[in-house]
């Protein structure tokens, strides 16, 4: 059986992989030259490929890692294949280093899914193979693979960081989550959140100890009640102003809290945690982030979350706690009014998505943010249900890891969810086998839909002679 599995993962690596290389000739069949960012990323891979490695483009906002990752990948290949001239470091050459960066992602996918899983003996391995398949083909970043982008390497470092913590190589999983950094600063949450795994788990069992202790197993049955919140939460700071216990869980995540620390360094130093153009990347307290992000997860899982029971489950639980629900939609009503922003480039680049997304929603009227506000409840309500066989610390540790990286961003932008969707999704039990292919066929419609967008629907500005396209 194990050997049927490896070929079945074997062929569906091969094959996406293959797949991924005729999509990678036609993108660069027709769009040869630099498109959108690349525009300033190729020109600077393509000074390091020269040596200048003191000149750096203003306009770039993250650290060097893909250029470094790509000097370091090309010169080798060039010297041993005899490569010359403008084929080196070419923007096909470059790009495609981001195809290797999808297999490795694909890879990384499969592995997490079989650690985080390893409990869950009915899960098959086909099914392991499946949701695989799914997550590497994952829209928003699968399109990314085939553009010189930071998207899939920052994403296959930390994913690389996540499963190294996972299996207790925390030093390995630093110096990972240092090289996801260097792809894109924000990595640093999820350097925190490796932490966070560990702390996790130790306070897990801490809690299980007291339970047992106190042989008060209502507790634990109980989540949502507030009594249960109130204990938890004074477990959780008496834990913590122990000083044997911070010793303890200083010296299981030193790793972490240096390159924490380094990180702060960094951003004392360069004066803020963006380099090169701040203007645009002002960090603020845009709140309806997550309530976008919550929206985001819902619809590209909605086999998983927009269920006729999960449905009926939260309208039993409306009616159960109306309270409750009254409280949360009156601060999200709130926080959607005094904390929305709309960034210039959303307004003004008709390229992405998102333009499309606020013109056709947002600003059909100025109430529609406010209407809106019942599907983000329902999406958290059922992004948050699906998580419950999740201990409660992780579950709180990730939602402060995603409060992180979402809601100081200003700019809508869906590359912006990408990691906390996977890392929610890895996370999330199995679902059926039905369920898991209604949502392989939905990418795999969503890609075919962007990618006919992108190759053939193409338009220019009144201004401009250059060929414009549709991306995310």
């Amino acid at each position: 059986m194990e050997r049927v599995v490896a070929y079945g993962f074997t062929a569906a690596m091969s094959g996406t992989f293959l797949l991924s290389c005729l999509f990678f000739a036609a993108i660069n069949r027709r769009q040869r030259g630099p498109y959108m960012d690349e525009a300033f990323h190729v020109p600077q891979a393509q000074a390091y490929c020269h040596g200048r490695f003191l000149q750096w483009d203003p306009m770039i906002t993250t650290l060097p890692g893909l250029y470094l990752v790509s000097v370091g990948a090309v010169k080798p290949a060039a010297w041993l294949f005899g490569w010359t001239g403008s084929v080196v470091c070419s923007v096909a050459m470059l790009r495609f280093i981001n195809l290797l960066f999808s297999a490795g992602n694909f890879y990384l996918l499969y592995l997490l899914l079989f650690k985080i899983h390893q409990k869950n003996k009915a899960v098959s391995g086909f099914q392991k193979i499946l949701s695989t398949l799914s997550l590497a083909m994952f829209p928003t970043l699968y399109f990314f693979t085939f553009l010189y982008y930071t998207d899939p390497g920052s994403v296959f470092f930390t994913l690389f960081a996540y499963l190294m913590c996972l299996y207790g190589n925390h030093k390995t999983s630093a110096l990972l989550g240092f090289c996801g950094f260097m792809f894109r600063q924000t990595n640093i949450v999820w350097t925190v959140f490796c932490a966070g795994n560990v702390v996790a788990e130790k306070l897990n069992e801490a809690w299980k100890t007291e339970l047992q202790k106190k042989k008060d197993e209502k507790i634990s049955s109980k989540k949502g009640s507030f009594s249960d919140f109130t204990r938890i939460l004074q477990f959780l700071i008496e834990y913590l102003i122990s000083p044997k216990n911070l010793v303890t869980l200083t010296a299981l995540t030193w790793p972490y809290i240096v390159l924490v620390a380094m990180f702060f360094s960094f951003v004392f130093i360069n004066g803020g945690i963006v380099v090169g153009d701040r203007s645009s990347h002002e960090a603020c307290l845009h709140f309806p982030q997550l309530f976008y992000f919550l929206s985001f997860t819902l619809f590209f899982s909605f086999p998983h979350l927009l269920t006729p029971t999960k449905i009926r489950k939260f309208l039993l639980s409306l009616r159960k706690h109306p309270v409750q629900y009254s409280l949360i939609a009156v601060i999200s009503l709130f926080l959607v009014w005094k904390f929305t922003y709309v960034h210039k480039y959303l307004l003004a680049d008709n390229r992405h998505y998102t333009f499309y997304v606020w013109r056709k929603i947002f600003q059909r009227h100025k109430l529609v943010k406010y209407v809106l506000v019942p599907v983000y409840m329902f999406a958290g309500w059922s992004f948050a249900d699906t998580l419950k066989s999740k201990s409660i610390f992780w579950i709180l540790m990730y939602f402060v890891c995603l409060l992180a990286v979402t809601v100081p961003q200003k700019l809508l932008e869906f590359r912006y969810f990408i990691l906390p969707f996977l890392i929610y999704r890895l996370n999330i039990p199995f679902p059926s086998l039905y369920r898991q292919l209604l949502e392989l066929a939905f990418y795999i419609i969503v890609n075919a839909v962007t990618f006919h967008l992108f190759l053939n629907r193409t338009f220019q500005w009144p201004n401009s002679d250059e060929i414009q396209r549709f991306m995310w």
